[in-house]
């Protein structure tokens, strides 16, 4: 099991990857739309700032199965969105 540290640098890890390359892609292609890719910079914060204050709320939890199934819930929703954001920043 991952601990709440390494969850959460996997969490700004990934998403802070992807809104380098929002950026990045801004800074290559000069016919993209400026304010959707900083409005999928700040999907990404904001999704951030969930997924960490979720892994946060760990330590309420009583048990160890409890806590794993928090985490697994974190890692799949992280996984499904850096892609999603991924896809979106293609199609843009």
């Amino acid at each position: 099991m991952a601990n709440r540290r390494e969850l959460k640098r996997n969490i700004n890890g990934l998403l802070g990857d992807v809104i380098e390359e929002c950026y990045n892609a801004l800074l290559d292609n000069d016919g993209m739309n400026e304010e959707q890719v900083e409005a999928l910079v700040d999907e990404c914060v904001d999704l951030a700032d969930e997924l960490i204050a979720k892994a946060n709320s760990a330590k309420k939890l009583k048990s160890r199965a409890e806590v794993k199934k928090l985490f697994a819930e974190v890692k799949e929703k992280l996984g499904d969105n850096v892609i999603a954001y991924i896809e979106k920043l293609n199609a843009l």
